[in-house]
């Protein structure tokens, strides 16, 4: 499984102003190599598909006409795994708010009609990701991710451009 693009997921959404056409391609490269993950595959799998969907979500932020490519190369996420002696609980995440915050590295490029209109590498982080505001509830998947990937794409895509 250890693959250069093991995993492609292609997904649109509807731009409400004018019906148009976001896509998001995001690639997961090489995960056997991520920095942190959960042990089992299910549970890598619900990682990779809440990514996808939140890079979906992005998206469809964009003007009409652009799509969203994304390179994962990386993943750290927030907290850290404790291992259990109950073969039935599986590990567990335990966030600190010490040295275990979230990390995601990936290159991105967008495109509109078949050019690149923006692209580059990013190494996006929180390190303050148990203070502050955090507008997804307590039970939302990757909900430390989410914000940060939110936060940079306002930063440095939409406010960037």
């Amino acid at each position: 499984m250890n693959t250069h693009f093991s995993r492609i997921f292609i997904a649109g959404a509807l731009v409400a102003a004018g019906g148009a056409h976001a896509a998001a391609t995001v690639n997961f490269i090489q995960p056997d190599n991520y920095a942190d993950m959960p042990s089992s595959q299910s549970d890598k799998d619900d990682v990779y598909k809440e990514l996808q969907h939140h890079f979906q979500k992005l998206a469809a932020k964009l003007p009409a006409g652009q799509d969203l490519k994304i390179d994962i190369r990386d993943i750290n996420l927030a907290g850290s795994i404790e291992p259990t002696r109950i073969s039935s609980i599986g590990d567990y995440r335990i966030l600190r708010g010490g040295a275990d915050w979230p990390m995601i590295e990936f290159k991105f490029a967008i495109e509109a009609a078949g050019k690149v209109v923006k692209s580059g590498d990013a190494r996006v982080s929180d390190f303050n990701y148990l203070r502050g505001f955090n507008r997804y509830s307590a039970n939302e998947p990757l909900r430390y991710e989410k914000k940060m990937l939110d936060d940079w794409f306002k930063s440095e895509i939409v406010g960037g451009k």
